[in-house]
This record gives structure tokens, C-alpha cells and sequence, in this order.
């Protein structure tokens, strides 16, 4: 089930990964559920989004930017980030943000 990651009270950060794939499928969606099991493991990590359609998009949030630098270079991590480099995608973009403000609505 989809659901929006529940975030505490800023200030926090998100990077947003977004990426255009290859038509390549060799090991990438158990790679993309490895890689979030682990995120999730993480010190500092607050939860994620994706979506994908075409483009895809994955915005994970994080309580520091150290949390994040640790994130980058876990081991499984880079040799996750190198297979991307090599066969899974076309293009991508990474964006590290400070998320200064939140709100938003939910039906009951």
C-alpha cells in the first residue's frame, strides 16, 4: 500500500533521487527493495516516497546531512549506485534539500 511517509516537525532533509532507466531489469527491482530494507536500517533515516512512470522519482528523508553522507557510502549502497551507473539507467539526478516547512491534509 502507498502511503505518505510521516515526516516529524522540520527542520529535516530530503533527497530526492530521480532517474530515466535503460530497458535493463537484471536484478533491479530486488536491488530497489535491498536498497530500501537498508535505508530503512539507517541511523538518521525518516522515511521515503517513489513513484515511477517514465520517470522515476524517490525522495527518502533524512534527519542530517551526516546521516546522509553515511548513507551514500554504505557498502552495498555504492556497489548498488556503480550497477546503476553501468546498466540501469539512462540519466539521473540526486538533490539534497533542507526542508524548512510541512503541512498537509488527510481525509478520514
Amino acid at each position: 500500500m502507498m502511503k505518505i511517509a510521516n515526516t516529524p516537525k522540520p527542520p529535516y532533509y530530503a533527497v530526492i533521487f530521480t532517474s530515466l532507466r535503460t530497458e535493463a531489469e537484471e536484478n533491479y527491482e530486488s536491488t530497489a527493495d535491498r536498497m530500501v530494507e537498508l535505508a530503512m536500517e539507517q541511523p538518521g533515516y525518516l522515511g521515503h516516497e517513489f513513484a515511477r512512470s517514465g520517470l522515476g522519482v524517490t525522495v527518502s528523508y533524512w534527519d542530517s546531512l551526516e546521516s546522509i553522507r553515511n548513507w551514500k557510502q554504505h557498502t552495498e549502497h555504492l556497489d548498488a549506485q556503480e550497477k546503476g551507473r553501468e546498466t540501469w539507467y539512462q540519466a539521473y539526478k540526486t538533490r539534497i534539500c533542507l526542508v524548512e516547512r510541512d503541512y498537509g491534509f488527510e481525509a478520514d
